[in-house]
């Protein structure tokens, strides 16, 4: 659900209220009887941070925040104690709180409010109405002198692109089929100023985009290939940064089928596309100073009369010819395409994001992103610095071109496939050998849906990879 924030003139009296504090001393003329000290204190003792006092005409919450650890660390226990706040609140059916910073920075003040709104969300589109009011909380209103509305809209900003992000990942493809996903990915544009163009089947044959194409095959719906395009008067780039999301919007693994448990959730296989989409929503909105561009491919993969086959050579976008040996594998092949494409911003540099493997999943699980780089060793380190910020963060895995070898075909210029070993990695070399520019690979199999609950990230699409580009190009505008 959407949240409203607003900034606090006023300390709070009345109101349900959550006060940040770092130890019991803050709690000093705040308005608690010592009844109400002994019992915050006391839980505090048995190590819970966040402690709510129900006086039944409004509840008071009490959150520790962390004074040890790495800065980065710090903040992600602010997020992590905001979203145990909000269920507090929610848990009492409260609809308007206020924070008041007592004793915390400012960025740790925004972080805890970044964690309660994001773990405010919920998807319940298609829940009957009365079902409807699982979260009752509605307003959050911040007291602190320090924090100001340019803090608080950008934190709206980049909160609601996330939601979108999550919301495009819990769709179903019953709704959000490429051509749907395509038209949302416009209305974005419109909404944020952002130039959208779709090409559309004919167009994509015109350009001979084959990866794209085969995949397709088996579907009774398009593709579409979607260009999200911000580019403001004071850019201070020339060469755009270009980001590139996978659009599976389901994948059944055509003709190399998926057993049933492992398809349950493959309506994410579209969540890079929609970290893009996401990512330059915020951009936009937030009117930054920096040339982005995004690429979305997106189709369905289905195993329908028509659909490509293991065997199958096919020519793609670039020339390169790829021998297909399982349909499974199909996002790097509509990938390498968009990654081709590329080449005609002649970019300062491009990162694609998807859930491309299981391999990455299993090998570090959701709590990361698993990355590599190509001649983008700065750029990289800038992105797990602010990974680790946001808490999106990035495990770089070797890019050695040892690992080509797995991919030499008989009869083509590649293999779709690598071996049993180091799936993560040999994906992430074919796909870079369709680029020529500073280039890096992330792949966020392990923490784009999640099946139970995970602090602020919640349950299903999680959105991740918003944050972190928008942080990026932040970054590179200041």
């Amino acid at each position: 659900m959407d949240t409203i924030l607003k900034k606090a003139l006023r300390k709070p009296t009345a109101a349900d209220t959550i006060f940040l504090v770092k130890d019991g001393k803050d709690l000093t003329n705040l308005g608690f009887t010592d009844d109400e000290l002994n019992y915050v204190k006391k839980q505090h003792r048995n190590n819970h941070n966040v402690i709510g006092v129900n006086r039944y005409k409004n509840l008071l919450t009490v959150a520790f925040g962390e004074v040890l650890g790495t800065r980065s660390m710090r903040l992600e226990a602010y997020r992590m104690c905001g979203d145990e706040a909000q269920q507090l609140l929610n848990n009492a059916r409260v609809e308007r709180a206020v924070i008041y910073g007592v004793n915390a920075e400012k960025e740790e003040v925004l972080a805890f409010t970044e964690g309660l709104l994001l773990g405010n969300y919920s998807f319940d589109k298609y829940k009957k109405p009365d079902k409807k009011k699982d979260n009752t909380l509605e307003e959050v209103d911040v007291y602190d002198n320090h924090v100001t509305e340019e803090d608080l809209e950008e934190l709206r900003l980049v909160t609601d692109a996330v939601f979108v992000a999550r919301h495009l990942v819990n769709e179903p493809v019953a709704y959000l089929n490429a051509t749907k996903f395509a038209e949302e990915m416009q209305e974005l544009g419109k909404k944020a100023g952002a130039k959208v163009e779709v090409f559309n089947k004919k167009k994509l044959e015109s350009l001979k985009f084959g990866g794209l194409l085969a995949v397709n095959r088996g579907s009774i719906d398009p593709p579409t290939f979607t260009i999200i395009e911000w580019k403001p008067k004071n850019a201070a780039n020339k060469k755009p940064y270009v980001f590139v999301g996978k659009g599976v919007v389901y994948d059944t693994g055509g003709l190399s089928l998926k057993p049933t448990n492992f398809m349950d959730t493959m309506k994410c296989d579209m969540a890079g596309g929609a970290a893009v989409a996401g990512a330059l929503y915020a951009i936009a909105r937030a009117n930054l100073p920096v040339y982005v561009v995004g690429l979305v491919p997106a189709t369905d993969n289905r195993p329908d009369g028509n659909a490509y086959t293991p065997g199958d050579v096919i020519t793609m976008h670039d020339g390169t010819t790829v021998e297909v040996l399982n349909t499974d594998a199909e996002g790097r092949m509509i990938l390498a395409d968009a990654l081709s494409y590329a080449k005609e911003y002649n970019p300062e540099l491009v990162i694609d994001i998807a859930t491309l493997t299981g391999a990455a999943s299993r090998a570090i699980g959701p709590q990361a992103i698993v990355g590599m780089e190509a001649k983008a060793d700065n750029d990289f380190d800038n992105l797990q610095r602010i990974g680790s910020l946001t808490h999106e963060r990035i495990v770089e895995f070797p890019f050695w071109d040892e690992y080509k070898e797995q991919l030499k075909s008989k009869i083509a210029d590649l293999k779709n496939i690598g071996g049993t070993d180091a799936g993560a990695i040999t994906a992430g070399k074919f796909l870079e050998h369709f680029t020529n520019y500073p280039y890096i690979h992330l792949d966020i199999a392990g923490p784009a849906f999640l099946d139970k609950k995970d602090g602020y990230r919640g349950i299903g699409g999680t959105g991740v990879g918003v944050r972190l580009f928008y942080n990026f190009i932040k970054s590179v505008a200041e």
